[in-house]
């Protein structure tokens, strides 16, 4: 059996989690899904290889192997939505972002299917976010938490038009200090890129749910666009694009560790 997501224990103040990479599925998955559910398309193809890197700088990293189509590790326990008036995939997605059915006849997730996939996907990737962050606020008396993802640049059913660049969410700065989401933000108007805080993307549950800056724990989701390290026709990996995109992530994340110490 896949593990449930892989784990590197760094030695920073810093957690990176990587909640959407995941492609596997359960057994026997497959066999009811549409083609357009096979294909995996809300996947945010490639974000570990682009976070490759952090590994080098001393940062945990945390990844999910598991595809969002078995359980979505960024939605509430609640399944409430987190986008007033806008579409939301759900906790066990029923249908794609661009609106097509993922399993055979329209079938959902049974509700004896919903619990034994939260139990054994779910809660645990979250456990490990929850002992982690605790564990780095005890070493260092504080602890910055990194969700990263990316998406296509234009999804109709979710947004109007198209993204930016670079979309850092803190919920309205609800999840991060002020000081350090503007040493981010400065970092991301400093590169060739595109960006916005607290735009479209204003940070999923896990962003949500960890960040409390008030108790020394800052919590930032980056939502890169796609077209910028990747061919979204064949949808392989590509290095000569990524190659800024890698760089402005480098000044990204340094920012975000660097300012977090300067306030401490």
């Amino acid at each position: 059996m896949t593990d449930v997501f892989d784990f590197r224990e760094g030695s920073s103040p810093l957690l990176v989690s990587i909640p959407h990479d995941g492609r596997t599925l359960l057994p026997g998955q497959a066999e009811r899904m549409t083609d357009a559910g096979l294909a995996l398309p809300d996947t945010d193809w490639h974000v570990r290889e682009l976070y490759s890197f952090v590994a080098e700088t001393g940062a945990s990293v945390i990844a999910a192997n598991y595809s969002r189509y078995v359980v979505d590790l960024n939605r509430p326990a609640s399944d409430e939505s987190l986008y007033e008036n806008q579409l939301a995939t759900g906790l066990y997605p029923r249908k794609t972002s661009d609106g097509q059915d993922i399993y055979l006849d329209g079938e959902s997730v049974s509700s004896k299917e919903q619990e034994t996939r939260f139990q054994a996907y779910w809660q645990p990737y979250h456990d490990r976010i929850f002992e982690t962050l605790n564990q780095l606020k005890d070493q260092f008396g504080y602890a910055l938490l990194w969700d990263a993802h990316s998406i296509a640049g234009e999804v109709p059913l979710l947004f109007d038009g198209v993204l930016p660049d670079l979309n850092i969410g803190t919920n309205g700065g609800a999840s991060c200090a002020t000081e350090i989401t503007a040493a981010v933000a400065a970092a991301a108007q400093a590169s060739p890129y595109s960006s916005v805080t607290d735009g479209r993307f204003r940070g999923g549950h896990i962003t949500r749910s960890y960040g409390a800056p008030e108790d020394g724990v800052h919590a930032m989701q980056l939502e890169l666009t796609q077209q910028n390290y990747m061919d979204q026709k064949n949808l392989s990996y590509d290095a000569k694009r990524a190659v800024g995109l890698v760089d402005t992530i480098k000044s990204m994340l340094h920012a975000f560790e660097t300012s977090a110490t300067r306030g401490t």
